[in-house]
């Protein structure tokens, strides 16, 4: 199994599939009947985030799974995230959050978004005036200070730009080990990844087939005529397709699926080989980004004015 696993530059190391439980709106039983489906597949990365309103249940469904020994805790990989209203007490949030769950320690805590919000905004689309002035040095330092209590085994990012990474290493005593970005076929991220890989640090993809079924989600990848081709010729999915291509760049996926054919089919994206030609036809697909963040821009009191600002251009 070792093989479907990176290792992390904080040494620990991580399922290269994860299970994402962010479902609008998150029914509790249906997310606790994927959770226990899919430990039964064999997945053991689950991510969550306090935004997401799923810790409740995913962590309601692994305490019964290793209470059950069906699985031990060491064996699963749980990452949650810090929104952008606990910026100011990183700690004090993931208390909250292990509360939620359940357990003791997250394997993985990342910043969701370079955002600070006013406390109480506890709602995934801010308003105009809920944005706070932005200081990523200090909620890093709040984020260090979750690791050296032993409340998580990892720190990290999400949706940080190659020049936010770089800001971030500057004061960091700690380097990020993953920033979770959109990445797929029609948004491969090129850049960020030649950022990352410089400083080991690893990028892990949400969204990696677009992110259908979402409300702000796309269907582009996952019917793009190419990678239907590339599906045809391999007798696999359009969706392991795109899994496979983010897989085969080194990066980790987060799919988000409570369709057990679909997550059936997803983990077994492991097994199918691209050949170079696959790769090369999909370098050369026209890149749209989907999640492009638009509510956390506005001319006032957003730290970012345009969208460009938000990610530094790489968009």
């Amino acid at each position: 199994m070792r093989s479907n696993h990176v290792r992390l530059n904080c040494g620990i190391t991580m399922p290269l599939i994860g299970l994402g439980t962010y479902s609008f709106p998150n029914y509790r039983k249906t997310t606790e009947l994927a959770v226990h489906n899919a430990l039964e597949m064999g997945y053991r990365h689950f991510d969550t985030a306090k935004i997401y309103g799923s810790e409740p249940a995913l962590g309601k469904a692994l305490n019964e799974a290793i209470c059950e020994e069906e699985v031990e805790r060491e064996d699963i990989f749980l990452t949650s995230k810090l929104w952008g209203s606990d910026h100011h007490n990183p700690v004090s949030a993931l208390k909250q959050t292990l509360e939620n769950l359940g357990m003791e320690y997250l394997d993985m805590y990342l910043v969701h978004w370079p955002v600070k919000l006013k406390p109480w905004v506890n709602y995934p689309v801010p308003n105009e005036d809920d944005f706070e002035k932005l200081d990523l040095e200090t909620t890093w330092a709040g984020m260090e200070k979750c690791l050296e209590m032993g409340l998580c085994r990892c720190i990290g990012v999400s949706n940080f730009s190659s020049k936010k990474i770089e800001c971030l290493l500057d004061y960091a005593s700690t380097p990020p080990a993953v920033n979770q970005v959109e990445m797929h076929p029609m948004w491969r991220q090129g850049r960020l990844r030649k950022t990352c890989g410089d400083h080991k640090i690893h990028v892990s993809a949400y969204s990696p087939l677009g992110g259908p079924g979402n409300a702000w989600g796309s269907t582009a990848v996952v019917n793009h005529p190419i990678i239907r081709s590339i599906a045809f010729k391999h007798k696999a999915t359009p969706a392991q397709v795109a899994l496979k291509w983010g897989l085969s760049k080194g990066s980790s996926v987060i799919v988000k699926s409570f369709n057990q054919e679909r997550m059936k089919e997803n983990i077994g994206s492991f097994d199918l080989k691209l050949d170079n030609e696959d790769i090369l036809e999909i370098e050369k697909l026209e890149e749209m980004k989907i999640m492009r963040g638009e509510f956390h821009v506005n001319e006032t009191t957003s730290p970012y004015r345009t969208i460009q600002e938000l990610w530094d251009d790489e968009i």
